[in-house]
Order: structure tokens, then sequence, then C-alpha cells
């Protein structure tokens, strides 16, 4: 009785490990998914064409009735979330019907998006003329932040400098030959 409790108890554990707040739309890419390196090459070629694309927040910028979000391209893991690397094909706008919070989807936030791809817009990027891809959002999801890690050392945790070159310990604690 208790192995099938038991057993139960796992199942239902495992199953609640497979749940995810990931829209579906964004969890598979499109077939033939071009990069955005491959988009600002030849725009007008890819207008129409599904995508999905991620990577980071650069700024949020809210209309009257959209949101077009301004993204650092970044490589995604096959769940769709973006890669922390410094490697980028460009930048690119997802434009989102409705209101995003800029707090909320603030500057440096992992953000991948879903949908088909627009006419390009030129715009500048400082002083200088950029050709952003533009893709009209179907669906989108901003990340959780990553954990960072600490590399604590625990300060009683035996530690030997001189190990295995010189012991200037008695012998009593032990040779190492």
């Amino acid at each position: 009785m208790t192995v099938r409790w038991l057993s139960i108890w796992v199942l239902i554990g495992l199953l609640g490990g497979c749940a995810t707040n990931v829209p579906e739309a964004l969890r598979t890419a499109p077939p033939g998914n071009p990069s955005v390196a491959e988009v600002r090459g030849e725009p007008q070629r890819f207008v129409g064409t599904s995508v999905r694309w991620g990577g980071t927040i650069a700024a949020v910028t809210n209309g009257k009735t959209d949101t077009e979000v301004e993204v650092v391209d970044r490589a995604l893991e096959g769940s769709g979330r973006p890669i922390e690397t410094d490697r980028s094909d460009g930048r690119f706008i997802a434009r989102i019907k409705g209101f995003l919070d800029p707090v909320v989807y603030a500057r440096g936030r992992a953000f991948t998006v879903t949908g088909r791809l627009a006419a390009p817009e030129k715009r500048s990027i400082g002083q200088y003329e950029y050709i952003f891809p533009v893709v009209d959002a179907s669906a989108y999801h901003l990340w959780e932040p990553l954990l960072q890690r600490s590399y604590y050392h625990d300060p009683f945790w035996y530690y030997d400098p001189w190990f295995p070159y010189y012991r200037p310990y008695p012998w009593r604690y032990g040779p190492y030959w």
C-alpha cells in the first residue's frame, strides 16, 4: 500500500516539474526561422515570415495603441530563453499591442518574442543610421532574472596550503607520502 502511494506522489511531483509558464507559441521555433543578420541583409525578402527571436531589452517605447520593445538579439536555448553572452547579430524591434510597463520590461531583461516580420524601419542608434527588422508579436515572454551564484568559501573546511610539497606539521598528523 505504501509503495503505491509513494509511486503516486513521485508521479505527481514529476508531472508538476514539467509545468511551465512559457507560452506554447514560444516553445518551438517556426520552420525556416531566419536570423536577425539574414533579415538585415535582405529585409524585404523576409516580410511576412514567422520568427522566434529573443535577447536583451535595450529600450521600451509606449505609443497610443502599442508598445515597441527594442531588443539586442541573442542566441536562444531550446526552451526559447536567450543565452547570456556578448555575441549578437544585431537589434530588432518587437511591436506589441497594448501597454507594457517600462519599469517591469526594464533594460537588460531577457525577452523572447514570436510573430511575423513587418517592413523594416530605419532609425538611429546615436548618430548611426540602423535598419531595424520589425516583428509584429503574436506571443512574448519576459524571463525571470537568473539567480546569481555565490562562491562562498567555507572557513571551516580543512585547507593545507603546503600540500603535497612541504609539511611543517609533526609526523603524528599523518604523512602524505
